[in-house]
C-alpha cells in the first residue's frame, strides 16, 4: 500500500471512530502546514466529524492564534514537547474539538536551530 492510500486509510478510520463517539476533532500544526488537515478533509463527510485547522507556522501564529506563552519558546524552542501540549490546549480552548493533534518539527533541507 503507498502512502496516499495509508493516509487515506487511517483518515477514514479517525473519521469512523470519531462519529462513533460524537465527537470532532481538530489540528494545530506547524511544520505540516495544515496537511493533516487537508488529508482529513479530503475524507467525504469529513465535515460531519472535523471542525478546524490551526496552522500555526511562526511563532507569533502560535501566540495570537493558540495562547502558546512567549516564555515556553524561548526556554524550550518552537519544537519541543512544551509548546506541543500547549498548542493542543489552545487548539481544544479555540474549537469544538473533543480531540486535537498538535504539530510541531523541522522540515525542509535547511534543517533548523539549536
Amino acid at each position: 500500500m503507498g502512502l496516499e492510500a495509508e493516509i487515506d486509510r487511517l483518515s477514514r478510520e479517525l473519521g469512523e471512530a470519531l462519529l462513533a463517539r460524537g465527537w470532532l476533532a481538530a489540528t494545530a500544526e506547524s511544520c505540516t502546514g495544515g496537511g493533516v488537515a487537508t488529508a482529513i478533509t479530503d475524507i467525504a463527510g469529513s465535515s460531519g466529524w472535523f471542525d478546524r485547522g490551526f496552522v500555526t507556522y511562526t511563532n507569533e501564529a502560535k501566540q495570537q492564534m493558540l495562547g502558546v506563552s512567549i516564555d515556553s519558546l524561548l526556554r524550550h524552542g518552537a519544537v519541543s514537547e512544551a509548546v506541543v501540549l500547549e498548542m493542543t490546549r489552545g487548539c481544544l480552548a479555540r474549537s469544538d474539538a473533543g480531540i486535537c493533534v498538535a504539530i510541531s518539527g523541522i522540515a525542509g533541507p535547511g534543517g533548523g536551530s539549536d
